[in-house]
């Protein structure tokens, strides 16, 4: 059984990474431990990028480079840079490697494979794989049971879906031109979400509690409610005044909302969505509350 295992590693083909930011230091660690051999990280060729790709390299044994100097032997090449900055770096790299019969992923949740035309047209399969996860400085995520949307060329994605599942992700098929919506959907519940919350924050802090104490007050309730919705879905996850149809409770709250203009735009956006999509008793009542308030820029 051993043997099986280790043949199976070797026949893993290795990686190369470019970028050494949040994402790709995420990638990197979860595809060593998966038993892929990090070749290289690919680093711009400033002090500061260099630093953290070294870094990333000796956590990961492997070697590093500045794009104007490295030479790619790797069979993968997976580009963890800015959106903005994924055609260049490909078009940088074009004389890194030989192409032709590579595989070139980039990780972009709203772009499409199409970045890396530049080594498409010399002989790679490319295709972008997004995991809808996020990454953070000082956190490493499992990637287990994480959805990986891939679009691209037939070869490239299905290594993409032979390295997600790896890693216990899930592949899915997305298409091209459904990729900003779908990266509009991403960011709707996670780094908005984090918007919201540090709203919160600060309507915790016109209610006199600092925001601190704020944060770990509001950790029980938040977990509760992130396990309703995993469990019974959002109609039935949802509660508070607007499903009761409490219209004096939506007043008072737009009325000391007034002192904090953002946070009542917030409240008034997300009460008018949950009025359209969720249920609730006295739905006339409570827009007419909404109409009648006096929003920022009204």
């Amino acid at each position: 059984m051993a043997g099986k295992i280790a043949t199976s590693t070797r026949r893993k083909p290795r990686v190369a990474i470019v970028g050494a930011g949040n994402l790709a230091s995420a990638l990197a660690l979860s595809l060593r431990k998966a038993g892929y051999a990090i070749e290289v990280i690919v680093s711009r060729d400033n002090s500061t990028s260099l630093k953290r790709a070294r870094r990333l390299a000796n956590s990961v044994g492997a070697s590093m480079a500045p794009v104007t100097q490295v030479r790619l032997d790797a069979g993968v090449v997976w580009f963890c840079v800015p959106d903005a900055q994924i055609a260049a770096a490909a078009k940088a790299l074009t004389g890194a490697a030989d192409w032709k019969g590579k595989i070139a992923l980039h990780s972009s949740g709203a772009l499409g494979s199409d970045e890396l035309g530049a080594l498409q047209r010399r002989g790679a399969a490319i295709a972008s794989v997004h995991p809808l996860m996020t990454f953070v400085r000082g956190a490493q995520p499992s990637l287990t049971g994480v959805p990986f949307a891939v679009e691209g060329d037939d070869a490239a994605v299905r290594m993409a879906r032979e390295i997600v599942r790896s890693l216990g992700g899930r592949a899915h098929t997305i298409r091209t031109k459904d990729k900003a919506a779908y990266h509009a959907w991403g960011t709707f519940v996670s780094p908005l979400l984090i918007a919201l919350l540090i709203t919160g924050e600060h309507v915790a802090a016109a209610a006199g509690v600092n925001r601190n104490e704020s944060r770990q007050r509001m950790l029980p309730i938040l977990k509760q409610t992130l396990e309703n919705y995993a469990t019974v879905g959002a109609a039935g996850a949802f509660s508070g005044p607007i499903i009761r149809g409490d219209v004096d409770t939506v007043k008072r709250h737009l009325r000391v909302l007034r002192a904090e203009p953002l946070a009542q735009a917030v409240y008034l956006s997300l009460t008018r969505t949950a009025l359209a999509y969720l249920p609730g008793k006295n739905k006339t009542k409570l827009e007419q509350a909404l109409h009648s308030s006096h929003p920022m820029g009204r």
